[in-house]
């Protein structure tokens, strides 16, 4: 999960250099989703029988839930606290949802889908913290 939100960074960047904002946007919040599942991956020992209900949450693709299921809202809580510029990046963040991919978002594509990006991938972003857990 580590190396394929690595890569679709890379993939949501170069779709943003080329005008396809709409599909920047929807894989830069695929990335967070791949980041935090990479983080619950992290707890599950190698012949663990998963338990039931934290599989349940771990099928979902919100971002909120996600974090809770992975341990990480105490820790973001105490990153936003040393870096608020990083709650608001949490905040764009965490309203993508994956029915984004069926979305144009018009005029407004090339404004949110950088604005995503920066949010995720960006020098101080998302990924970056979420790193520091995986």
């Amino acid at each position: 999960m580590q190396a394929l939100a690595e890569k679709r960074l890379k993939d949501a960047q170069v779709l943003y250099r080329n005008g396809r904002f709409d599909g920047a946007y929807y894989l830069a919040g695929y990335v967070v989703e791949c980041a935090l599942k990479a983080c619950i991956a992290k707890k599950t020992k190698r012949h663990d029988f998963p338990d039931k209900k934290l599989t349940e949450k771990i099928y979902t693709h919100d971002l909120s839930k996600l974090l809770d299921t992975a341990g990480l809202a105490p820790s973001l809580k105490h990153e936003f606290q040393n870096d608020p510029a990083l709650e608001v990046k949490w905040g764009f963040v965490r309203d993508w949802n994956e029915q984004s991919r069926y979305e144009t978002h018009g005029r407004k594509s090339r404004k949110k889908s950088h604005d995503m990006l920066e949010a995720v991938g960006g020098h101080i972003g998302v990924l970056v913290c979420i790193r520091k857990y995986w």
